[in-house]
């Protein structure tokens, strides 16, 4: 009987926190929303998070707003979200940083970044470009490689650190390409794009919003892509997979929630975010600044992408030989 008792009540109990689940589904959002966005304000991140966050609110009748919470190799941020309410109320505006490399390059991190957060949906992927100062030479990645195998040293590139995208990067096509390329780190990745423009480095990689003015000005030559194919509106540069099969390195951003939000919350913010994704003028608007969408496909299938890439970045880490810190 007192078997039979507990059956019973642990049913109830299960029924009514479904209901309260779906319930709090039907009526969400009633509050405004916030994204958390692990990089400083007027960064590549915050320009796209505060277009798709406009757009969000929108399509669901509350307010978004970005919090900046920089720092730490986006682990400030990345930790504030993961210990977030899972009520809906509070998405992380993820780079691969906290979700796919920190965890290879961090002996020990403030959160999980397989158990803390469920996918919401993918947002936009935006290809690197290798630049070079117009007074080198080369004008292919196997030129460059050959310049520095001629003169070893003789090319500095400056990176956001050896264990953030294009420190990594850098290392990873020094590797194949059979040479040591000399990285210059900078805490701040603008002070070493102006030592690119005044020459005082040779080499840097950029994402595509921040290559196109310096292409624009000749400040700056585009002789590689990171993406495995050519990028529209930028056709003249050649692909690093056409010299190394198989090289994709790409950044990108994926809306994620604090693990636990119900699933029909999930499902209802992933329907909002690919309706702003597959708006014409959103579309537009992110191309001309270099991000590149085909929608938010499904939580699914971003989980899918994230354990990819996971694993891709686990792979190029051992190659490079970069121990935890």
């Amino acid at each position: 009987m007192l078997v039979r008792i507990a059956t019973i009540l642990v049913a109830l109990l299960v029924g009514l926190a479904t209901a309260q689940a779906q319930s709090a589904a039907q009526n969400w959002p009633d509050k405004p929303i916030r994204f958390i966005v692990t990089q400083a304000a007027g960064g590549t991140p915050d320009i796209i998070a505060r277009l798709i966050a406009e757009r969000f609110g929108k399509a669901l009748g509350q307010q978004v707003v970005v919090e900046n919470r920089p720092g730490a190799g986006n682990t400030i941020g990345a930790a504030a979200a993961a210990r977030a309410a899972p009520d809906g109320y509070t998405f992380l505006f993820a780079t691969a940083a906290p979700l796919v490399s920190n965890p290879h390059t961090f002996k020990s991190l403030p959160y999980d970044a397989e158990k803390d957060f469920t996918p919401v949906g993918f947002i936009a992927r935006v290809p690197f470009f290798v630049m070079v100062h117009p007074s080198v030479e080369a004008r292919t990645l196997p030129e460059l490689i050959a310049l520095e195998k001629k003169k070893p040293g003789s090319l500095s590139v400056a990176t956001d650190g050896y264990r953030n995208f294009s420190g990594i990067m850098t290392s990873w096509l020094g590797k194949l390409g059979g040479v040591n390329l000399t990285q210059v780190p900078y805490t701040a990745m603008p002070q070493g794009v102006q030592d690119a423009v005044a020459g005082r480095l040779q080499v840097v990689m950029l994402a595509v919003p921040s290559a196109a003015p310096m292409m624009e000005r000749g400040q700056l030559r585009a002789i590689a892509t990171s993406s495995a194919g050519k990028v529209p509106g930028f056709e003249q540069v050649t692909p690093v997979a056409e010299t190394f099969p198989g090289f994709d390195f790409i950044g990108w951003f994926a809306l994620v929630a604090p693990a636990g939000t119900p699933a029909g919350i999930i499902e209802k913010a992933n329907r909002a975010l690919d309706g702003v994704l597959k708006d014409p003028e959103v579309r537009e608007r992110m191309q001309k600044v270099g991000f590149y969408s085909d929608g938010a496909g499904t939580p699914q299938s971003t989980a899918q992408y994230i354990r990819d890439q996971y694993n891709a970045w686990g792979k190029v880490v051992k190659e490079i030989g970069l121990e935890k810190e």
